[in-house]
């Protein structure tokens, strides 16, 4: 409450609700197989959360920066947790798995996009399903094409940019 604001938390906030507003859209859901539920969701978020942090770590005070996103992210989702009436002693153990599985799925999600011994569609089919592997490997590879394409957008983007 009396916690003096740092210059990166108010960047971080618009970069977050960029990328919510990215893992929300339709065609993850739709075309990509992604299940539209509280976990899949998530997934998608993390998918999308993982490669920004990536690409915030890359600016000269790239910790900073990914860290403020980080905070942002999960302050959001314990609101979210909260209003979705989740109980207050409920929400810190749910908060800690999703922040645990936030980890695990960045880990995977870079080795892979760095040529490492998992391919990619094979993380992907392990961590962006909710759980569930989609039926058909089609959706799995348009998930593949669009976090292809995604991650080379974000590498591209000026600091600035990242929350047009």
């Amino acid at each position: 409450m009396f916690r003096r604001r740092k210059p990166e938390d108010d960047f971080a906030m618009a970069v977050y609700r960029r990328v919510a507003e990215q893992a929300r859209a339709p065609e993850l859901f739709e075309t990509c197989g992604i299940p539209d539920t509280l976990d899949g969701r998530f997934d998608a978020l993390a998918l999308h959360a993982a490669l920004m942090i990536d690409r915030l770590r890359r600016e000269p005070d790239g910790e900073v920066l990914a860290q403020a996103f980080f905070d942002a992210m999960f302050k959001h989702l314990d609101l979210t947790l909260r209003e979705i009436g989740i109980q207050d002693l409920g929400v810190g153990r749910r908060i800690k798995i999703m922040a645990e599985g936030l980890h695990g799925r960045a880990l995977a999600y870079r080795e892979a996009l760095n040529g490492g011994s998992t391919p990619f569609v094979e993380v992907l089919r392990r961590n962006a399903y909710g759980g569930r592997s989609p039926e058909g490997a089609e959706m799995i590879a348009r998930l593949e094409a669009h976090v292809r394409s995604y991650a080379r957008t974000l590498e591209a983007t000026a600091r600035n940019d990242l929350i047009k």
